[in-house]
């Protein structure tokens, strides 16, 4: 068993990645293995709306010169996934947004089922926004969502500050812990999970 966790911060060892590694710290203690994948600070193109990926059947973008195949194709491997990004503007980091956007659309449906949760880090505030903006893309995927004790936010302008915010990381502490009771919990009841017994109805509202 294995958790994936996207650090979708420009900065690799920044307040996001503090976030992340201590609830890939609870998840590791309860016997699961755990990988941080850093999108990293390289331009990153959002979705062009070509659609060769769906008329193709890919699974995955047409663009393969930056992270969203390979995050993707770990995201496929895994069996939770965690995404974490700083705040900005009260929203995610536009480029963390762009391979999910990408990622998600491409080669969604090869994550259904996994749990998931979107971890975010800000300074003062902001934070509710982004948090709901990543749950998004888990609640149209099939992918249930992991629950902690308060919303999935830490504090801080710095990894330091981050470290004194005691409510944020027993959050991440409570995160981690029922990331790995719900991998356990569902991979033990894979043969019976639900599967899409109907043809996909899309309703225009213009016709």
């Amino acid at each position: 068993m294995k958790v994936l966790l996207i650090n979708g911060s420009p900065r690799k060892n920044g307040c996001t990645f503090t976030a992340l590694t201590e609830v890939a710290g609870e998840i590791a203690a309860q016997g699961i293995e755990t990988e941080i994948f850093h999108i990293g600070n390289e331009p990153l193109r959002g979705c062009q709306a070509c659609g060769r990926c769906q008329k193709q059947k890919l699974n995955r973008c047409t663009f393969d010169d930056d992270p969203v195949n390979r995050c993707l194709a770990l995201a496929a491997q895994a069996d939770g996934l965690v995404v974490g990004s700083p705040v900005y503007f009260a929203g995610i980091n536009s480029a963390l947004g762009a391979l999910l956007d990408r990622m998600f659309y491409s080669g969604g449906g090869q994550l259904a089922y996994k749990p998931a949760c979107g971890v975010v880090s800000c300074r003062r505030g902001g934070a509710g926004s982004a948090f709901d903006r990543l749950n998004k893309y888990f609640t149209i995927s099939n992918m249930p969502v992991v629950p902690s004790q308060y919303w999935n936010a830490v504090h801080g302008n710095t990894p330091a500050e981050v470290r004194q915010d005691e409510e944020g990381l027993q959050i991440m502490r409570t995160l981690g812990r029922n990331m790995a009771w719900l991998v356990k919990s569902l991979t033990a009841a894979a043969d019976s999970a639900p599967r899409a017994a109907e043809k996909r109805a899309r309703t225009n509202f213009i016709r």
